[in-house]
């Protein structure tokens, strides 16, 4: 054991081979999470970026393009971050196969740039010590060397680059320096020796681990690669589908199992020992670290920040603040897409004939789209924020602090970050929810990720409140219309802790994994990096959630144009088209549904609302204002609540619409899935074909029936109670 634990470097320099060929080169972006490689992407590629998804998988491909110094094209490939090569989650399993040239779509690596921070220096090197392995040309980019200069960390590059046995360049991303370097560094490398292990195993190791090499080498590995896998392996409980079915190999590997135990070698230990024995000797070789006195300025703000009473308390006000900059700041925003939406309308419309085609494309193409870019400004800044909390470091702390919550129910606190995403639109909290990656975990998240009340719900809140909710002040200045409204919220996401809690006892049951986290210091964010992100968050969301709504919308214009129905003339034009409606096929499905949605106290004009917002939620007011011949833009809102409350059953000449509707109505739309994109992305996230069509019909009907049963409590008590 003792020949392991102590392994021997071998600092050979490397000799030029052939001079590689002038085509694109294509280069793999790898590092630890916090490492600042998206930094680096965004440095290296700006917005000569495209995303889309890996072959036959969910996880997001995000490939960009640049050009070095001599003017050679390079394609870059920004690979999950992963702390290691043992695929533990769906990212890390993507990354090693890419590395291994195993892709679906035969993408290859020329060569591999690990990103490691400077200032953590001997974690980043475990990593980068598996990808010198592969057998393809590596380069560190030894990033963030500011944050190590400030801890009074020093590092001897020329010493690493002899240890190592492969280029090393210094740089500060977030600023740009060193990006050149880095790009001359990658097509140096190319033409280098491709590199292999710097440290030897015993002996005995090598002759227990020879029948795995052989049979990986049958398989298609290099030598090099071969021999990094079957180090790899030992150190996991079950072999991965890419290395299951090759012949031989899981006996192979119990048998070498079984041959280091007998010689007093742990097998799961190996690979660890191996390698951060052979890390220590580099690090003592290459890196200086000055003794300094006291606590540093991380330290410090992480004695308030993660303080069990300060930290909550200042954990609520940011989220406050967050939740409030959500709706405030895209006022503005949202007015002018509204504005111009409204004007290219009118612009359009005054071209084209009177007749269906004008109203198909005004009311319906035109409508759709600004229902889709009206909550573009939100989306942008939930990003921008979100983005400003992770790069700074607050983040991580955020799902240290929230992890006792979470814990309680059966989430690990990583859920905590997709759940907050999930107030402005629940397609990038789904999305988000790849950083968890235990599949259990994740599928538990994405199933209660749209209970979190989203942007899309505010217009139904907003209607309903403003109408039936007085404008009263209680005590201590509190508005009953807020706390209605904050109510709604609370419900949301108290519904979704409950329900992760019965689904982590039930389909999704398992234990509850610790967080292992690491705490990055605080450092300011890159506003490069921020404005490439949110650009490319916003122009994702709209090509994905704006073609399926826009579509949709289409479809409902004709549901409410057709059939066409005898009106009377001589009736004012709101009587006709109330006529019209109620005879369409729209019409129609409501009468259809009436008396499936009577127990809630609706009637059949809620009904053919109900099932338009099926396709998107803020439909229901552009609905209810057709019905009722006014608008749903803000300026006619006050005349649809007019007409709301006017409105008589013409056989009893009671109100329909009472308070206690109302309220009905919003607990209906608190807890029901009304939005065909997070139901696509539902599909796609949660394992694409049957398995992911079936969780997505498991969260509609769970949602609908906890939407009917809310709504029907609801009504029922609130009558019995004499409301």
């Amino acid at each position: 054991m003792s020949e392991v634990a102590a392994p021997v470097v071998e600092p050979t320099p490397p000799t030029p081979r052939a001079p590689a060929n002038e085509a694109v080169l294509r280069l793999a972006l790898v590092g630890n999470p916090n490492t600042g490689k998206t930094t680096l992407f965004n440095a290296l590629t700006g917005l000569r970026q495209r995303v889309g998804n890996f072959a036959g998988v969910t996880v997001e491909r995000v490939e960009g393009f640049f050009r070095t110094t001599s003017g050679r094209r390079v394609s870059c490939l920004d690979l999950p971050g992963s702390y290691s090569l043992s695929a533990s989650s769906p990212d890390e399993q993507i990354a090693l196969e890419v590395l291994l040239g195993r892709a679906r779509d035969g993408w290859r690596p020329d060569v591999i740039v690990v990103v490691a921070d400077a200032a953590h220096l001997e974690r980043n090197l475990f990593l980068a010590s598996q990808v010198i392995e592969l057998g393809v040309p590596v380069v560190i980019a030894l990033n963030q060397m500011d944050a190590a200069e400030a801890k009074g960390i020093s590092i001897d590059v020329p010493e690493l680059i002899d240890a190592l046995g492969v280029p090393v360049v210094p740089l500060v991303a977030k600023r740009g320096q060193g990006i050149d370097a880095l790009g001359r560094a990658c097509e140096i490398a190319v033409t280098l020796p491709a590199p292999s292990r710097r440290f030897t195993l015993a002996p005995a190791v090598t002759e227990a681990l020879a029948p795995m090499v052989e049979r990986l080498e049958a398989n298609g590995l290099t030598t090099s690669a071969a021999e990094l896998e079957a180090l790899r392996l030992l150190s996991i409980q079950h072999l991965e589908p890419h290395v299951a079915e090759v012949p031989g190999l899981d006996e192979a590997r119990r048998h070498a199992a079984v041959t280091l135990g007998q010689i007093g070698i742990a097998p799961q230990r190996l690979e660890s020992d191996s390698r951060y024995g052979w890390i220590g000797e580099v690090v003592a070789r290459a890196v200086t670290t000055k003794e300094q006195y006291g606590r540093s300025l991380s330290d410090r703000i992480d004695g308030v920040v993660l303080h069990r009473v300060l930290g909550p308390v200042l954990f609520i006000a940011l989220m406050a603040i967050v939740f409030q900059s959500v709706f405030t700041w895209a006022a503005p925003m949202q007015d002018a897409i509204e504005g111009l939406i409204a004007t290219l309308g009118t612009l359009v419309g005054a071209v084209l004939p009177e007749g269906d085609l004008r109203s198909l494309v005004v009311d319906g193409i035109f409508a759709g789209v600004g229902g889709v870019l009206v909550f573009l400004p939100q989306i942008s800044i939930l990003f921008l924020v979100i983005g400003i909390l992770e790069d700074s470091g607050y983040m991580a702390r955020a799902a240290f602090l929230m992890d006792r919550v979470m814990r309680r129910v059966g989430l690990h606190g990583r859920s905590f970050i997709p759940m907050l995403s999930g107030y402005a639109c629940a397609v990038p909290g789904i999305m988000a929810t790849r950083v968890i990656e235990n599949r259990q975990d994740r599928l538990a998240t994405i199933m209660v990720v749209p209970l979190m009340s989203c942007s899309a719900r505010l217009p139904v809140y907003t209607l309903l409140i403003g109408t039936f909710v007085p404008a009263s002040t209680l005590p201590l200045g509190f508005g009953l219309q807020g706390l209605t409204l904050l109510g709604m919220y609370l419900l949301g996401t108290l519904a979704a802790l409950g329900v992760a809690a019965i689904f982590k006892r039930t389909l999704l049951k398992g234990p509850v994994r610790p967080m292992i986290l690491e705490l990055p210091a605080y450092r300011w964010p890159s506003v490069r990096t921020l404005g490439v992100t949110v650009w490319q968050r916003a122009m994702l969301f709209v090509r994905r959630a704006g073609t399926v709504i826009m579509a949709l919308s289409i479809v409902l214009w004709a549901m409410a144009t057709y059939p066409r129905t005898s009106v009377d003339p001589s009736e004012p034009e709101v009587v006709q088209a109330e006529q019209q409606l109620e005879g369409s096929a729209l019409g129609q499905v409501g009468k259809l549904i009436e008396p499936l949605v009577r127990p809630l106290g609706y009637d059949w004009k809620i009904g053919v609302s109900i099932a338009a917002s099926f396709a998107a939620r803020e439909v229901f007011v552009s609905t209810m204002g057709t019905i009722y011949g006014v608008g749903s833009d803000e300026e006619n809102v006050q005349a649809l609540g007019d007409r709301l409350r006017a409105e008589r059953n013409p056989e009893t000449g009671e109100p329909v619409y009472t308070t206690l509707v109302a309220l009905g109505l919003m607990v209906f739309y608190v807890f029901a899935l009304m939005c065909m994109s997070t139901t696509a992305i539902t599909v796609r996230e949660a394992g694409g074909g049957k398995l992911g069509w079936s969780w997505a019909a498991i969260q509609f009907g769970y949602m609908l029936a906890l939407a009917y049963g809310a709504a029907w409590l609801v009504y029922t008590v609130g009558r019995a109670l004499g409301y």
